[in-house]
């Protein structure tokens, strides 16, 4: 299952068969291959650092081509502000 390329280990090999995978497990093989390579906390926090700001882009973008398309605006913004989105616990109906 070990596979090496230019002396970095590969969770799975060259070899490896893709076309009969889905896209979510070549990604959480590739996935394995970049934590594989992670040997400090610096590293650590960088990684997470850029994944983080991966998903921070796509949220953006989506967030963009809703307001483009005019389903969300200056208006739908504010009323999410005002928004109150807590759960109403009913401590006493629940209590044991």
């Amino acid at each position: 299952m070990f596979g090496t390329l230019q002396n970095y280990p590969y969770i799975c090999s060259e070899n490896t068969n893709r076309k009969n995978m889905s896209y979510n497990e070549i990604a959480q093989m590739e996935l394995m291959n970049a934590v594989n390579s992670i040997n400090s906390e610096l590293e650590l926090k960088e990684f997470r650092d850029m994944l983080a700001r991966y998903f921070a882009k796509k949220a953006q973008k989506a967030i963009d081509a809703l307001w483009d398309k005019g389903v969300i605006s200056n208006d739908t913004i504010e009323e999410w502000g005002e928004e109150y989105m807590r759960t109403p616990y009913r401590y006493e109906t629940n209590r044991p």
